[in-house]
């Protein structure tokens, strides 16, 4: 294999999913949907689509049920035969096709760095990438393919990067980045010079955050394998590897093209679900009545927020960003037209 070939994904797999509890007592949060599609799967079809070959999911007690979506379901088919629904038929089959899936216990939660540490014996010589399940990515480039390309170009460890407002930084890893050869053919494409995790906002090095998406080479293993905790709750950090990492080696990070979707929130996978049904046919039209219905009229307008809600939930469907509302006579002719 080229030494610049990334076919295998490790996906952190293992969390409580604490933030949508009661539903993820007895259900994995990775497997929640956006319409009907669990989040990993859209995680997974991104990777496919990036090159991925192998998959290599990191479990914890009570997320069989990741297993069983992805294998192979002989009743459900043959109920779905006795009932001639062949295109469903064939959606359902072509899931385990996906890829090649292994999957791995983490025994104990011990923190991100270590459950990808679990995955080392499914990991050979050789670079591969990591996903996170909280980052849903809607682009025309698949965003890990985004990553790998730049991978192949820095031929160092890429992290996947998204300016955030600055009030929000506290909630997200942070980096600093300093000049390098790549920034005028791509200002995207940033050296980092340190990894900061959740800084208030007055200590943040920028606004640049870590989101769940690594291009990572085989020497992150063995720097997981030295660490030690460096955490009160005796966990072992990813971002700790990586300031390890960056000692001898360079890192880059790059901003990816596309929306960005936390789906480890509810507000953003209820944004993704939301979004994601609007360009879809089969949904996409009464969904975007409902929207019409929900927003009232005053003075044969709505106002500045909802316009600009209106139009975008219109024009998702097409693929096109909205930036601010649309005014007059177009808006109240949109509007009624949606009502009728």
């Amino acid at each position: 294999m080229h030494k610049h070939q990334i076919k295998k994904a490790v996906f952190p797999a293992a969390g409580f999913g604490t933030r949508f509890l009661p539903i993820t007592k007895s259900q994995p949060k990775e497997m929640l949907p956006i319409v009907d599609k669990p989040v990993i799967q859209y995680l997974v079809e991104e990777a496919v689509a990036s090159g991925i070959e192998d998959i290599i999911i990191v479990t914890g007690r009570g997320k069989r049920s990741i297993e069983d979506h992805f294998d192979y379901s002989p009743e459900l088919e043959l109920n779905l035969v006795e009932k001639g629904k062949r295109s469903l038929l064939k959606e359902v089959q072509s899931i385990p096709n996906l890829a090649n899936f292994v999957y791995v216990r983490q025994p104990h939660p011990l923190g991100d760095g270590h459950a990808i540490l679990c995955a080392a014996a499914a990991i050979d010589d050789e670079p591969f990438a990591i996903m996170f399940g909280d980052d849903i990515v809607d682009s025309k480039i698949p965003a890990l393919k985004q990553l790998i390309e730049v991978y192949k170009k820095v031929k160092a460890p890429v992290i996947g990067l998204e300016r955030v407002d600055k009030s929000l930084v506290s909630s997200y890893g942070i980096v600093e980045v300093e000049k390098s050869k790549f920034d005028k053919s791509n200002s995207r494409i940033h050296k980092i010079k340190s990894l900061v995790e959740k800084p208030s906002p007055e200590k943040a090095p920028s606004n640049l955050a870590i989101i769940g998406k690594y291009i990572v080479t085989p020497n992150i293993m063995e720097i997981l394998k030295r660490a030690k905790s460096g955490t009160k709750d005796k966990e072992i950090r990813l971002i700790d590897a990586f300031r390890e990492l960056i000692k001898t080696h360079p890192i880059y990070g790059y901003e990816i093209e596309g929306a960005r979707y936390d789906t480890g929130d509810k507000i953003g996978l209820l944004k993704a679900t939301i979004d994601f049904a609007l360009k879809r046919d089969d949904t996409g039209p009464e969904i975007r009545k409902h929207i019409a219905k929900i927003c009232k009229m005053k003075n044969g307008l709505t106002t500045k927020q909802e316009r600009s809600i209106l139009k975008a939930s219109n024009e998702a469907k097409k693929g096109i960003n909205i930036n601010g509302p649309f005014e007059g006579k177009k808006a109240t002719n949109y509007l009624r037209k949606l009502q009728k």
